[in-house]
């Protein structure tokens, strides 16, 4: 039987289908994580944008169990890695194993073979074993033994980890940063949605009872989706000087890649299309600025000592950056000028 390799997806569905499949995921994972429908809707774009996310907070928000909820809605392998000091990179990879019937090495594939991987505490792992995620999170596949393993599609890796303890742990070095698209912070829940949690939660955990509502060839649907949404050249342009921004900056002594750049562009196609647009807004580039680009910049000392956060840094880069002046205009704005041909410019010409 021959796996689904990353490239083969399909293409264009209609709007309907496409945001009937994508709010069931959302809907279902809301059964578990109360109150916190952006970071949700995030998580399943960087899904499908083909990307990895990061979920980076203090104990007990729910990290694990947001990773845990998407993995669950999705009807397709699911692998989880509870990441300690001990852990070695063939448990990650998988390892050849001598078999004494055929006297001929085999190999048994390792954890990340799988549709969505789910890392619990990355930070706990030494280096070497960290690195072992390299390759498959960037090319979707796994080298051993001079041999190389296709993963299938989807192919993501959800890893979470805690800023806060440091003492046993190994902070993440700027590669394997740089491979997850997106950061997320968690945050406490407001008090209603956590009176809430104290109903749903304090007899039964609603994970427990959690069903798929859709599967990976769905998923690999709405990835060709997501790949087929519009990027006007002036959005292009507006992210290749954001990205840019974050390399001039003084306050940063390492910038964003090109692989942000590349990055922050298709998770804005997925945004779009999940708000149900086939066209990227310069305002898709701002709302995901911050938590496609903040992990992956290193502040100066002098900023460090100001305890200027990343996050901060990139809000006010976004800030100071001007729009687009051809930027899409409101349907509601009532100001000279508006209304043109009908087409906002960030539009794909309609045949």
């Amino acid at each position: 039987m021959t796996q689904q390799t990353w490239d083969e997806v399909g293409g264009l569905l209609p709007h309907d289908e496409f945001r009937a499949a994508s709010e069931a995921v959302v809907s279902n994972i809301e059964q578990v994580i109360e109150g916190k429908t952006a970071t949700v809707r995030l998580a399943l774009a960087v899904l499908l944008a083909e990307g990895h996310l990061l979920i980076e907070d203090v104990p007990g928000v729910g990290k694990t169990k947001l990773a845990k909820a998407m993995a669950r809605s999705i009807d397709c392998s699911v692998r989880r890695i509870q990441f300690t000091p001990d852990l070695l990179p063939s448990d990650v990879t998988g390892v050849s194993v001598y078999n004494q019937e055929t006297h001929d090495f085999e190999f048994r594939p390792g954890a990340v073979f799988a549709n969505l991987v789910v890392g619990d505490e990355i930070n706990r792992a030494s280096p070497k074993t960290q690195s072992a995620l390299l390759e498959c999170m960037e090319e979707r596949q796994v080298t051993v033994d001079g041999v190389t393993y296709q993963l299938q599609t989807p192919f993501m890796v959800i890893a979470t980890q805690n800023p806060i303890e440091m003492e046993g742990t190994y902070p993440l070095p700027e590669a394997q940063r740089d491979r997850f698209t997106a950061r997320i912070a968690m945050g406490y829940p407001d008090p209603r949605a956590e009176l809430a949690m104290l109903d749903g939660h304090g007899a039964t955990d609603p994970l427990q009872g959690l069903r798929p509502v859709s599967d990976a060839a769905t998923v690999r649907r709405l990835i060709g989706h997501v790949r087929q949404v519009h990027v006007a050249d002036a959005v292009k342009q507006y992210a290749i000087d954001l990205v840019t921004a974050t390399r001039e900056a003084p306050d940063l002594r390492l910038g964003a890649s090109p692989r942000a750049t590349l990055q922050l562009l298709r998770t804005a196609r997925a945004v779009a299309a999940l708000e149900g647009r086939d066209y990227v807004l310069p305002d898709d580039l701002q709302v995901l600025a911050v938590p496609v680009l903040a992990h992956r910049i290193i502040p100066t000392a002098d900023a460090q000592l100001a305890r200027r956060t990343t996050d901060a840094i990139v809000a006010e880069l976004v800030h100071r950056l001007p729009l687009p002046h051809d930027r899409q205009r409101s349907p509601y704005d009532t100001r000279p000028g508006g209304g043109g041909n009908g087409r906002g410019p960030y539009e794909p010409r309609r045949p």
